[in-house]
């Protein structure tokens, strides 16, 4: 029924099982478009059909519960500005989110998982891979004791990348005159992948290389640090760190220098993807953290985290 004055749309009631069917099918339209697109799509109040939409929600978690899950990835994503975190825990076999919630990125936060998961369940986990925080890693320790820990490629790789980036910053304060040209606006081709490179893009790049002698030494380095990960025993991969740490020597490169030691703290972790058991799908977790940004752009003003957490949790599922 039609309100004359509103314009907006009056459910009748008595028919509990047309109301769900419309309320699953308004929900199935939120999976696409915001709240208010469909509120002005059916002509309804936007509380009317979030309401619809968490019901459908709710609908799809019954119908498919969590799994118990044999190797997870633990991430943190940041909500807003200064230090707003929330962690998340995936079940990177099934390609499934599991948690999203905490306070921050703490270890009490982490805890809160595995008690929801239970002991039973936590101590199914074969593996975990998460970044080098260690209140992460002291949770897995204490609740998951037999899990063992992968340190994720890509933030790993982001350190380099950090550490690359601070010789261009270097060289940008030390050279003087006209040479700065080469280095200025450079960032993103000395940091990204030469697959993912302009033609534009790698000649300038050249021409950098050519120019300075302290990035023509660091780029082949962070280019070649990759193949670390494509080995398949342990042996193997520390002859290769050990003589990548070597050629750092009388190079002049302190922030390189800095990530060999971190890495070498680390050992072990990293390592660990050597082992052909441990070959989980690394690059989900940095695509589910994208879909949740995406996620929590299109709930700004909702003010809601239990409708953000719901959002994450079904993302993966099938419709209903």
């Amino acid at each position: 029924m039609w309100c004359r004055e509103t314009g907006v749309a009056s459910l009748p009631g008595r028919n509990p099982y047309y109301i769900k069917r419309f309320a699953h099918y308004v929900g199935r339209r939120c999976r696409n478009e915001t709240v208010k697109d469909a509120a002005k799509e059916f002509r309804l109040d936007w509380s009317t059909v979030k309401a619809f939409e968490i019901q459908y929600m709710k609908a799809r978690l019954k119908r498919h519960p969590p799994p118990k899950p044999r190797i997870i990835g633990i991430d943190e994503i940041s909500l807003r500005k200064g230090h707003v975190y929330r962690v998340v825990v995936s079940d990177l076999g099934r390609r499934r989110p599991l948690f999203f919630g905490g306070k921050d990125r703490s270890e009490a936060s982490l805890d809160l998982f595995y008690e929801s998961l239970g002991k039973r369940a936590s101590g199914r986990i074969r593996l975990a891979v998460m970044d080098m925080w260690k209140a992460f890693e002291a949770s897995i320790r204490e609740n998951a004791p037999q899990a063992a820990i992968l340190f994720d490629e890509f933030h790993v790789l982001r350190l380099l990348n950090e550490a690359l980036d601070k010789v261009r910053c270097s060289e940008y304060a030390r050279i003087k005159g006209t040479d700065r040209r080469f280095i200025k606006g450079q960032k993103y081709a000395l940091l990204s992948s030469r697959e993912n490179m302009t033609l534009n893009g790698w000649a300038s790049l050249q021409r950098l290389l050519k120019k300075n002698k302290r990035l023509y030494t660091a780029y082949p380095l962070k280019e070649t640090f990759e193949q670390l990960w494509s080995y398949r025993k342990k042996a193997w991969a520390r002859r290769f760190f050990d003589n990548w740490r070597e050629s750092l020597e009388s190079q002049r490169l302190p922030s390189y220098a800095k990530f060999a030691e971190m890495i070498e703290r680390y050992w072990d972790g990293i390592a660990a993807y050597c082992r052909p058991e441990n070959k989980a799908a690394l690059g989900y977790i940095e695509g589910l953290n994208n879909k949740i940004r995406f996620l929590h752009r299109r709930a700004y003003g909702l003010g809601d985290e239990e409708y953000l957490r719901m959002k994450v949790l079904t993302c993966t599922l099938p419709e209903i």
